[in-house]
């Protein structure tokens, strides 16, 4: 049954090898899917979709976009194909113009969106879409196109976004047992803290946060939780989910206005 009103999340999507495991975050991938009432749609803003102007998937049905190299065959043979949502695409194009138009064929959804779902929604049967960040944009823009999708909360659409707090592969140590330097630890309380107090502006002036160039050297990944504050409420609850960090990438999830 889908409710009116649903939550709004960001979900820290870590390695793609995530789509192949049963770990901690899958299973915790898993347990929020069989939570949270069934949406209507599901709409991913992903790290790993930056484009020239804001797109909107309207393919009756999606593509598995695989966006990585140099990992095993088997992830390459992963398959997440949902029905997409033509008529609700052109609602988002409407409600985010004049800079938003529909997207036929040139994506589908990435690993930010599948490698996540494929453990929430198995069943691949939920409407979904994904909309793409215009790197020509700052963060208030970004958080203030979130701002525009929240109506869609009331619709029964589920807002997703997927990045990461922390995500520096560059001093990424894959090591197994590797320590987790205090730097990151510290980044990702503190971002925790403020989505938490609902200081929002502290997020979006993100570049005046101590060690935010160590945290992300580029901002992508931290762009998708710009949407998903602006898209909450004022003084809604805040739950934190699959909250390590590793090494230099942040698995911290946010669940925001479920019951």
């Amino acid at each position: 049954m889908t409710t009116s009103h649903m939550p709004v999340l960001f979900v820290g999507h870590g390695s793609p090898m995530n789509a192949l495991e049963d770990n901690a975050y899958t299973r915790a991938w898993r347990g929020l899917g069989e939570r949270l009432p069934r949406p209507r749609a599901i709409l991913v803003i992903s790290a790993h979709w930056e484009t020239k102007g804001v797109l909107i998937t309207a393919a009756a049905r999606q593509r598995t976009i695989h966006d990585f190299y140099g990992f095993p065959q088997a992830l390459f043979d992963v398959q997440y194909t949902p029905p997409g949502d033509p008529e609700l695409a052109r609602t988002i194009a409407q409600m985010l113009a004049p800079y938003a138009r529909a997207d036929l064929d040139s994506w589908g959804l990435d690993h930010g969106a599948w490698s996540v779902l494929l453990s929430m929604y198995p069943e691949q049967d939920i409407p979904t879409l994904q909309l793409s960040m215009d790197i020509r944009l700052g963060p208030q823009d970004h958080y203030r196109i979130g701002q525009a999708l929240k109506p869609l909360r009331d619709q029964g659409v589920l807002i997703i976004g997927s990045g990461d707090i922390v995500h520096n592969l560059r001093l990424f140590d894959r090591r197994p047992g590797a320590v987790t330097p205090q730097w990151a630890v510290d980044f990702n309380e503190r971002v925790k803290a403020r989505i938490a107090a609902g200081d929002d502006q502290a997020l979006i002036d993100y570049a005046a946060l101590p060690d935010v160039h160590r945290a992300f050297p580029e901002p992508e990944h931290f762009h998708p939780l710009l949407y998903v504050l602006g898209a909450r409420e004022p003084d809604e609850p805040v739950e934190f989910l699959t909250d390590d960090v590793i090494s230099a990438v942040s698995m911290t999830s946010a669940l925001i206005g479920a019951d």
